[in-house]
């Protein structure tokens, strides 16, 4: 049954060269209370039910908002209607990834059947496979035999990553996220996929202490990224595997360089519309 409630949209409207910021701006107001996003015709419009909806707060994280001064917003309330029928018809189509992982919702009819079928009910737009980031993860993760090995879903949003690692036969998966949407989201796509070897916690880096993997994914944003490299090395197994994205090409040279510093040798990258991956071994 869908769920029925009072919602509080407000629409920010981009520049055509800005459209970069949908995702950065929804990221921020996820963290808020803010749930559902839609990006067409260059406005980004997010929703918040009516009881989350703290209008202070949401001045504050758009004032506070690195990568834009001054956004401003209209705001309208959307009476009580089917979020979930909304949401099945609105929302994204079947992507396929490397013609061998396909990403779907459980709304979808006549899904092409591949290696790797991953059914995502998403809360927000994030971890559907859409994204640049996520999608460049995703390919990373087709080329490697994850076979046995332990696996950290760092910032892991809808788990998508996580299912993925454990359908490739990871021994045993930790999906990490500090958002209680993510988590909870992360649960129900968990039981929607019947990928019981993974593991929730709420939370951020500091949880890894006496922690062990073969193998870290980490689609989070530059400045976590930065923040917590150490965390990544000490976790990781000698001769083991980071990947990390959620960041621009530019970036590149001083992520590179905290992770040598932490003894984490460069392998490789990979980029799209100037989104990057960077692979590293320990």
């Amino acid at each position: 049954m869908g769920i029925i409630m009072n919602y509080i949209e407000i629409k920010i409207q981009l520049n055509e060269n800005e459209e970069f910021l949908a995702d950065l701006l929804a990221d921020s107001l996820g963290k808020t209370g803010f749930e559902t996003f839609l990006f067409e015709n260059t406005a980004l419009s997010a929703y918040c039910p009516e009881s989350f909806f703290d209008e202070e707060e949401l001045k504050n994280t758009l004032k506070n908002f690195e990568y834009k001064s001054g956004i401003t917003y209209t705001q309208n309330f959307i009476k009580a209607k089917n979020w979930n029928e909304s949401w099945e018809k609105n929302y994204f189509e079947p992507i396929i990834i490397g013609n061998e992982c396909v990403i779907s919702s459980s709304f979808h009819k006549n899904v092409p059947q591949v290696s790797y079928n991953i059914l995502i009910d998403p809360k927000m737009s994030f971890g559907t496979g859409h994204h640049e980031t996520t999608s460049l993860m995703l390919r990373q993760m087709l080329s490697l035999d994850l076979t046995g090995k332990s696996v950290l879903d760092m910032g892991c949003g809808t788990a998508v990553l996580a299912i993925l690692a454990a359908k490739k036969g990871a021994s045993a998966v930790l999906g990490i996220d500090i958002d209680e949407w993510a988590y909870n989201n992360s649960q129900e796509n968990i039981r929607l996929n019947h990928t019981n070897n993974i593991q929730l916690m709420l939370g951020a880096a500091d949880l890894l202490q006496n922690m062990r993997f073969d193998v870290i994914f980490a689609n989070i944003n530059r400045n976590i990224l930065l923040a917590d490299m150490a965390s990544y090395a000490a976790c990781l197994s000698a001769g083991g595997e980071l990947f990390i994205s959620g960041f621009y090409t530019e970036d590149i040279p001083v992520l590179k360089a905290e992770a040598e510093k932490n003894e984490l040798n460069f392998v490789s990258f990979d980029e799209k519309n100037n989104w990057s991956v960077l692979y590293f071994v320990k």
